[in-house]
C-alpha cells in the first residue's frame, strides 16, 4: 500500500503493479483519488503516463488496510508524522507485522528527525526501511535503468524491501546505514538548488563541478557528526542523489534555483512550479542542525538566507568565495 498520489508515490505503485503486487493508493483527498482512479493519469506531474489498471486508488484508508502488510510512504515530508497518526490509529497492533518504507526524502521541521524516526514514533512495528538514491519518479515510470538504496537497521526488512522492489530497470540495494541514506536524500536538495541558481546565473561547469564537491562534503560533515558512516555518501543516497538532482531538467530544486536567480521571490516560484520542493522545508531546519552539531555548512546556510532572509543570489555567492582560505581536506 502506498501513501500519497503524486508522482513518487504513483511511480513505486506502478512498478509493484507492473511486477504483479496487489497494489493501492491512498490519497487524503477524496476528489483526487476518484479523479485518479478514473482518469488513471497526472498530466501535470507525469505528462502521457497512465498508471497501471490494476492500481486499487482510495481516500478510505480503513478500506485500503485491511489486507496491507507492507506500507509505502511517499507524502511530502511535512505531512509523513500526520498520516502515520492516521494509519497507526486504524492498525492498532496489527502495525507490528507491517514492513514500513520511508520513500519521502527530508527531516521534520520542528524536530529535526528524519522521516524513519518519525514513522518509528507513530507506528509500532520494528521493521523500518528507508528507500533512496538518484530517482526522478518521470523515468521510472517510462522504465529507465534506476538504482536506489533500502536501509534498515534489520537487514531482514532491508531484504524484503529490496525482493519487493527489484525489477529488470529498478536494481535496489541494501544497506544497514538508514540515518546516512536519509541525510544524503534530504541535503542534496539544498545543493541543488544552489546549482539551479548557479545556472541561472549563466555560471559554467566550473561552479557546478564546485557545488557538487563542496556540497558532498558539507552532506558528509554533518552525518559524521550525527553518527552516520562517512562512505554512505559516496553512495547511490549520497553523490548519486545529489548529482541527478543538481544535474537533472526533472529537479524542482533546481528549477527552484533557477527561478530565483532570475529574480522571482520564493513564493513565486514555488508557484510557477506548481509541486511540492522539499528542499525548501529542508532550508528551514539546516541551522538549526548546524548549529546543534557545531559544523560549518556554508553552501546550505547561503541557500536558506537566499529563500527566507533575501539575500541575493549574488551577494550568496560573493559571500561563498570570499571565506576565509582553508585546506581542502577539512571534510570531516
Amino acid at each position: 500500500m502506498v501513501f500519497g498520489a503524486g508522482s513518487w508515490g504513483s511511480a513505486l505503485a506502478h512498478l509493484l503493479a507492473s511486477k504483479g503486487v496487489p497494489t493501492s493508493i491512498w490519497s487524503f483527498s477524496e476528489q483526487e483519488a476518484c479523479q485518479l482512479s478514473q482518469e488513471r493519469t497526472l498530466p501535470s506531474k507525469l505528462p502521457g503516463f497512465s498508471l497501471h489498471k490494476d492500481i486499487v486508488i482510495s481516500s478510505k484508508l480503513d478500506l485500503l488496510l485491511e489486507n496491507a502488510t507492507v506500507l509505502v510512504f511517499a507524502v511530502p515530508s511535512c505531512f509523513t508524522r500526520s498520516t502515520a497518526v492516521q494509519v497507526g490509529q486504524a492498525l492498532g497492533d496489527r502495525a507490528r507485522g507491517c514492513c514500513v518504507v520511508s520513500a519521502s526524502k527530508g527531516f521534520e521541521m520542528e524536530t529535526l528527525k528524519s522521516m524513519s524516526t518519525v514513522l518509528g514514533e507513530e507506528l509500532d512495528t520494528p521493521s523500518l526501511v528507508a528507500l533512496s538514491g538518484p530517482t526522478h519518479a518521470e523515468e521510472v515510470v517510462l522504465g529507465l535503468p534506476t538504482t536506489v538504496v533500502a536501509a534498515s537497521r534489520r537487514m531482514e526488512a532491508a531484504c524484503r524491501a529490496q525482493s519487493l522492489f527489484m525489477a529488470p530497470s529498478f536494481r535496489v540495494y541494501t544497506s544497514e546505514d538508514v540515518l546516512g541514506v536519509e541525510l544524503g536524500g534530504a541535503l542534496k536538495n539544498l545543493v541543488a538548488i544552489a546549482a539551479g541558481a548557479a545556472a541561472g546565473m549563466g555560471f559554467g561547469d566550473n561552479t557546478m563541478a564546485a557545488l557538487v564537491t563542496r556540497g558532498l562534503a558539507e552532506i558528509t560533515r554533518l552525518g559524521v557528526a550525527m553518527g552516520a558512516d562517512p562512505l554512505t555518501f559516496s553512495g547511490l543516497s549520497g553523490l548519486g542523489d545529489l548529482v541527478v538532482t543538481c544535474a537533472s531538467r526533472h529537479s524542482r530544486n533546481r528549477r527552484l534555483g533557477i527561478a530565483l536567480a532570475a529574480g522571482k521571490t520564493l513564493d513565486e516560484a514555488l508557484k510557477e512550479i506548481g509541486m511540492v520542493v522539499e528542499g525548501v522545508e529542508m532550508a528551514r531546519s539546516v541551522k538549526s542542525l548546524v548549529q546543534r552539531y557545531g559544523v560549518e555548512m556554508p553552501i546550505a546556510v547561503q541557500v536558506a538566507e537566499t529563500l527566507f532572509e533575501g539575500v541575493p543570489v549574488k551577494e550568496a555567492v560573493r559571500a561563498l568565495m570570499l571565506r576565509d582560505p582553508k585546506p581542502e581536506v577539512q571534510i570531516l
